[in-house]
């Protein structure tokens, strides 16, 4: 019988052992065998918590999100004497922070998305990492612009910092690449204002 307090403690064990497997193995080679060793917990235990495997894998991208908004909201929340453009730049930051370079993060990254292509209910949450990370942005860009101009500098803005990171990725980036694609989305987003802003 588990011990009282201790389901928060085995979820996170089995989320972390999951990230720790897709990234080594890939998802498809993912097996809730190769889970629940890493974990060093029974495989009967991720049916308890999770109803089997594609419950662990949707919790486990749920959990990704869940830090990217965290730190985030860490970054945006600490000061409310923002500006639009300070804000953007934190959304920037926070799509190439250090936790979104590192090897384990990138490689699960692009095996859960593109699983998604396959599965709806991973489809389901790119879709909502994508209208938040759209949404963030034309907050801040509705106060710089008008807002049909707003919503479509948020797109181009989204697509390339998707697009860079993924660049970063794909060509096994170090630090200084991700740095250098950071200061390029944000110098991109400086470009859509001038062009798009309030004369």
């Amino acid at each position: 019988m588990p011990k009282v307090g201790m389901e928060p403690v085995r979820r996170q064990q089995l989320i972390d052992a999951t990230l720790n497997s897709v990234a080594e193995l890939g998802l498809h080679a993912t097996t809730i065998n190769s889970i629940s060793k890493r974990a060093g917990l029974s495989s009967g235990i991720i049916s308890h918590y999770f109803g089997g495997k594609q419950g662990l894998i949707e919790a486990t991208v749920r959990y990704l999100l869940t830090q990217l908004k965290i730190n985030l909201l860490a970054k945006t929340t600490a000061d409310d004497r923002l500006s639009p453009r300070e804000r953007l730049n934190l959304i920037v930051e926070s799509n190439f922070a250090p936790v979104q370079q590192q090897h384990d993060s990138t490689r699960t990254w692009l095996s859960f998305w593109a699983q998604s292509l396959h599965d709806p209910a991973l489809f389901r949450l790119q879709q909502v990492n994508s209208r938040r990370l759209r949404s963030n942005l034309q907050v801040s860009l509705n106060t710089l612009m008008p807002r049909d101009k707003a919503k479509q500098a948020a797109e181009l803005a989204a697509g390339m910092i998707d697009g860079l990171w993924l660049r970063c990725v794909l060509s096994r980036g170090e630090a200084d690449d991700f740095h250098h694609a950071e200061q390029l989305s944000k110098s991109y987003i400086d470009t859509l204002i001038a062009q798009f802003g309030e004369q």
